[in-house]
């Protein structure tokens, strides 16, 4: 069948953004998500996203890694905000359902503001960090994050199963200034590097916030730029954390997959 498709990215964080409302993949998407984020035979994309319909909230967020796995997307999800409002569904404010829970996200022109989900800490793992955001994250401050070698230490981080059995984004981090930060990602699902990862500079403006007792960064990526604001609770915890950036819709096109009449679930 022929499937309309949209491309947006975030910061370089590139996705594959399809209307679900109407339709899904069936009962095993994978195989599907994995030929369409391939990126010689295929659209190519960090991850796919389709917005579905919910009863209680403004849409459903159902969000996949290249290889067909599922995590929260902090990227993914500012851009689906855009795909959303481009669609119709939503106007300036929203709220919607992802895998990690509820968010809301305001958006103006192409600057969406995520709010993300709160976190209960940052912890220390020998001379490194770690932290959810959603999706897991290791965190090392390094001197030249530039020179850095990213792919293979972040790659051996990742594959690290005494430490993580299931797997972990590992980022890597520089201090530019005191209000900014320079930070170069490996993604898990990806399994390289990406441009940006929404989830990965929260954790770590989290960390970097913490220590130097500042509520609102700056960071780098390869993609772009990104800020992260947040609150620390009376608990601790840190709340009210926001993750600012641009997110663009790059091209629309149509596609022939090979979906069984069957498999596809018909909404309307």
């Amino acid at each position: 069948m022929d499937i309309n498709f949209y491309k947006y990215q975030g910061t370089g964080n590139d996705f594959i953004m399809i209307d679900g409302r109407t339709f899904s993949f069936g009962p095993d998407p994978i195989p599907y998500i994995q030929q369409l984020c391939h990126r010689k035979f295929g659209i190519g994309a960090d991850g796919l996203i389709l917005i579905q319909s919910h009863a209680d909230y403004d849409f459903e967020m159902c969000y996949y890694n290249a290889d067909g796995s599922q995590s929260m997307c902090g990227n993914g999800a500012r851009c689906a905000v855009a795909f959303s409002k481009f669609l119709g569904i939503i106007d300036q404010n929203t709220t919607f359902l992802a895998i990690d829970g509820v968010h809301t996200a305001t958006i103006s022109g192409n600057s969406v503001a995520l709010r993300m989900g709160d976190v209960k800490e940052v912890q220390s793992i020998d001379q490194d960090f770690f932290a959810n955001t959603g999706s897991p994250h290791h965190m090392r401050f390094v001197d030249k994050v530039n020179e850095f070698d990213v792919v293979g230490t972040g790659r051996a981080i990742r594959r690290d199963k005494q430490r993580y059995p299931e797997g972990t984004n590992v980022n890597f981090i520089s201090i530019l200034s005191p209000d900014t930060i320079q930070v170069r990602t490996y993604e898990r699902g990806v399994e390289d590097e990406t441009l940006s990862c929404g989830t990965g500079v929260t954790a770590c403006a989290l960390l970097y916030g913490e220590q130097k007792q500042m509520n609102k960064i700056n960071i780098q990526t390869p993609g772009g730029n990104l800020q992260v604001s947040f609150e620390k609770g009376i608990n601790g915890n840190f709340e009210k954390i926001v993750l600012t950036g641009p997110a663009d819709q790059v091209f629309s096109g149509t596609i022939n997959v090979d979906i069984p009449s069957d498999a596809i679930n018909e909404y309307n």
